[in-house]
């Protein structure tokens, strides 16, 4: 009895011993993994005078409507890209062009501003027509039309020559609308964060045509640019005052076009 006792005993203790230690908790909690993701990279857009202006986004600078000559752009990044809206001198500029460093520079711009090239910038340029969407280093961007609507003003600008665009950067759409008139290309915009919206006469249209415009496709910032007419400045502070009566949720923002005006 004894005996089979001490057998008990010892076999107890063997199991003991052979039993796995329980694993020490670790020193830290187990965390949740996190995903960090960047916030996407806002456009920087610098207002060079009247319908030129820099955009800066992901180490990417594009030129619209370069004019002024090199000295317009002291200061500012060598442009990879340049996009060109219509023919006129204010928009399409072949001195500036040649005085700024294309070197691996697109250039983009509509069939008729291509034609007018001289074969060392057309060799350099895309054609791009209204309606058509290209992908470009990292963005899209859709040619929208550009047009006058009132008998008086239709050969300034006509219908299918001339292209507005709109970037889509990321989450972000600009407007650029070229010029234009309140036309129902520009009514229809969707989902537009930032517009950029011509206004003088006699070329372009209206302040009140430009904020009826805006009232219709809603965009959450407007920028007035290319406001400066002949002889008159348009009125930039009544446009403001007609698109917050219709919809104070639009931002009116004014950026300095013509810097070396005193208006």
């Amino acid at each position: 009895m004894k005996r089979n006792f001490i057998l008990m005993v010892v076999a107890l203790a063997l199991t003991i011993s052979c039993k796995p230690k329980k694993e020490e908790k670790e020193n830290t909690e187990d965390v949740a993994i996190q995903v960090e993701t960047e916030a996407p990279a806002e456009v920087e857009i610098i207002p060079i005078e009247h319908a030129t202006a820099v955009l800066e986004w992901n180490n990417t600078t594009i030129y619209i409507d370069p004019v002024g000559g090199k000295a317009a752009f002291e200061g500012q990044n060598a442009p990879d890209m340049i996009f060109i809206t219509d023919i006129h001198g204010d928009h399409f500029n072949p001195e500036t062009l040649n005085e700024l460093d294309l070197e691996n520079v697109q250039i983009i711009a509509p069939d008729a501003v291509k034609s007018q090239m001289e074969e060392a910038l057309s060799s350099k340029t895309t054609i791009i027509n209204n309606g058509e969407t290209k992908e470009m280093a990292g963005f899209s961007v859709k040619a929208i039309p550009m047009y006058n609507l009132r008998e008086e003003a239709k050969d300034f600008h006509v219908k299918g020559r001339g292209n507005g665009y709109v970037f889509t950067f990321g989450d972000e759409r600009i407007y650029f609308s070229g010029d234009t008139e309140d036309i129902p290309e520009m009514r229809a915009l969707e989902n537009i964060d930032k517009a950029f919206v011509c206004m003088n006469l006699p070329y372009t249209m209206t302040v009140e045509s430009a904020a009826d415009a805006v009232l219709e496709f809603q965009p959450g910032e407007v920028y007035p640019y290319h406001f400066r007419g002949r002889p008159d400045v348009s009125d930039v502070a009544k446009f403001k005052q007609l698109v917050n009566d219709g919809n104070p949720d639009i931002e009116v923002v004014q950026l300095d076009w013509y810097p070396n005006d005193d208006f």
